[in-house]
C-alpha cells in the first residue's frame, strides 16, 4: 500500500531533472518515518534520517514543526552534514517545514508561493487558496504567473471548504499545510516537499538563493497575548487604527489592518483559550518589529 501511495505522489511532480541532493529528514518519531523511505527511495537523494523509529510517546522532541524549539536538531543536523535542505514532518505527516542550506527555516508562506507556481505551470490561469495570514507575496506572486488568487479565514476547514466551491488547484496557510486538488482536495506535507525537492533539484544554486525570490517582506510569526477581553481589545485596535488617512480594514476573521507603506497586520481571538493571536508584516525587519511591538504596547496594557 506505501508504494502505490509513494508511486501516485511521485506521478504528480515532474522529478526527472532532480539532481543529486543531501536531504536531512525530521520525520518526529512520526509516520514520515513510514513513508519518506517509500516516497523519496529510488529518487537522487542522499537521505540523513532523524528519529524515524515510529514511538507515539515521541521521546525525541513533539512532533509540532511549528513550534521552532522543534525545528533545532534539525538546523543544527543540516549545517553538520552539509546537507542542501532538511524536511520536518509532524506526526501525520500532513504538514512540513523547510530548512536551507545554512540551517536557517523557510517561511511556509514562501514554500506556499514556490508551489502555486509549479501548480500554476501545469494548471494556468487557475485559483489559489490563501489564508489571510500568510504573507502578501502570495497573492502577488500568484497574480504575476497568471493565477487568480482567493483569500479565506485561517484553518483547515475554511481552506478545504473553499476549494471545494472553487476548484482551486492549490492552497497554503502559514502553518505549513498545502492542500492539492490532485490529492483530494487535502493536506499533504509529503507533496509539498516533493515540489521543493524538484524546483531546488532544477535550480543551479542553493535552497537560499531559490526562496530569496519568495521572501519579499518581513513577517512577525504568531504572537499571542492573553486577555481579559479580547473583543473589547479588537474594538480598541480598530479605534486606534481604522480611522488613519489610507487605512484599510476588514473583519473576515479578527481584526485586519493595511496601513499605508505596505505594512499590515491581523489580530484574532483563539477559539479555544482567553488569547489575542497577532501576525504583523511588514516591508522591512525594522518597520515590522516597530508597528508589532505598537500593536502589543496596546494589546497588553
Amino acid at each position: 500500500m506505501c508504494a502505490d501511495y509513494a508511486a501516485y505522489l511521485r506521478g504528480l511532480v515532474d522529478l526527472s531533472t532532480l539532481r543529486p541532493l543531501r536531504v536531512v529528514v525530521d520525520a518526529g518519531n512520526g509516520m514520515a518515518g513510514y513513508t519518506v523511505p517509500e516516497v523519496l527511495g529510488g529518487l537522487s537523494c542522499d537521505v540523513v534520517p532523524m528519529y524515524f523509529e515510529l514511538d507515539g510517546t515521541f521521546p525525541n522532541h513533539e512532533a509540532n514543526p511549528l513550534n521552532p524549539a522543534n525545528l533545532v536538531d534539525l538546523q543544527k543536523r543540516v549545517v553538520v552534514e552539509g546537507a542542501d535542505i532538511g524536511l520536518a514532518f509532524d506526526g501525520d505527516a500532513d504538514r512540513c517545514f523547510v530548512v536551507d542550506e545554512r540551517g536557517e527555516p523557510v517561511s511556509p508562506s514562501a514554500i506556499t508561493a514556490l508551489v502555486a507556481v509549479r501548480e500554476l505551470a501545469r494548471s494556468p490561469g487557475d485559483i489559489v487558496i490563501h489564508n489571510l495570514i500568510t504573507s502578501r507575496a502570495v497573492p502577488e506572486i500568484v497574480t504575476e504567473h497568471g493565477g487568480t488568487p482567493v483569500r479565506t479565514r485561517v484553518g483547515h476547514s475554511f481552506i478545504k471548504q473553499v476549494m471545494a466551491e472553487t476548484g482551486a488547484v492549490f492552497g497554503g496557510e502559514h502553518s505549513a499545510h498545502y492542500y492539492f486538488r490532485d490529492f483530494w482536495r487535502a493536506d499533504s506535507g509529503m507533496l509539498a516537499a516533493l515540489h521543493v525537492l524538484a524546483a531546488l533539484g532544477e535550480a543551479d544554486g542553493p535552497l537560499s538563493a531559490l526562496m530569496a525570490d519568495y521572501e519579499r517582506y518581513a513577517a512577525s510569526g504568531e504572537v499571542n497575548s492573553t486577555v481579559a477581553d479580547a473583543p473589547a481589545k479588537i474594538a480598541e485596535i480598530k479605534e486606534r487604527y481604522g480611522a488613519g488617512e489610507g487605512v484599510r480594514t476588514d473583519e473576515v476573521d479578527g481584526l485586519t489592518v493595511e496601513l499605508p507603506g505596505g505594512s499590515w497586520f491581523n489580530l484574532r481571538p483563539s477559539n479555544t483559550e482567553p488569547l489575542l493571536r497577532l501576525n504583523v508584516e511588514g516591508p522591512d525587519h525594522a518597520a515590522m518589529m516597530a508597528l508589532r511591538d505598537e500593536v502589543l504596547a496596546i494589546v497588553r496594557a
